[in-house]
């Protein structure tokens, strides 16, 4: 109901100051509305951000670890060939040279497996460790088969020799052992492909 006592230009004032209210008032719901999407957005690309940086640190970190880790491989196989050859020497040595061997000729003797033992004991401190293999079930991710060994009293695939002994840094395989593998004696469990013997026979 108008008042009486307002004309007919004030009841227009007032419908437009009312319009106006209610015009500034969606304006500001808009704008309200505007601002959450941009401040979800925002906290959206906040949150995407901060999984990529932690994401990269922990890349960042594995590569560190891994580079500490695993710098020294070429050198190690390097030196793997070195100590081969220091072994190589001792083994071509019959026993009688040794006991026979005037007292330069033990130095020498003493000098080369000392040597050996320190080249060992280096890689060692430095996480190269040798492959167990002998006794084993062939892997072929560690093993490298020469030939098969016919021997009915090991179970078939089982790592009977070690020709030249294998050689790992950490989980990576600097070189595998070279092996030989029983053949013909009872098959274990899981024998098959991955030990290199044919199951059809």
């Amino acid at each position: 109901m108008s008042d009486p006592n307002l004309t007919p230009e004030d009841d227009s004032f007032l419908d437009d100051a009312a319009e106006h209210a209610a015009s500034a008032e969606t304006d500001q719901d808009d704008a309200l509305d505007a601002l959450r999407r941009e401040n979800g957005d925002l906290r959206d690309r906040l949150l995407r951000l901060a999984a990529d940086m932690e994401n990269l640190r922990k890349r960042t970190e594995r590569e560190v670890s891994d580079t500490r880790s695993y710098a020294i491989a070429g050198f190690a196989r390097d030196m793997l060939t070195a100590t081969d050859s220091l072994s190589r020497a001792m083994m071509v040595l019959p026993p009688e040279a040794r006991a026979t061997a005037d007292a330069a000729m033990t130095s020498l003797i003493d000098g080369i497996e000392m040597t050996e033992r320190e080249m060992q004991r280096l890689l060692a401190k430095h996480g190269v460790t040798p492959i167990e293999a002998e006794g084993q079930k062939f892997d072929p991710h560690r093993h490298q088969a020469m030939f098969e060994v016919p021997d009915p009293s090991k179970p078939e695939g089982t790592v009977v020799q070690v020709v030249q002994t294998g050689f790992a840094i950490g989980e990576r395989i600097l070189r595998p052992a070279m092996v030989g593998v029983a053949k013909g004696g009872p098959r274990t469990r899981g024998d098959g492909a991955e030990a290199g013997v044919d199951k059809s026979a």
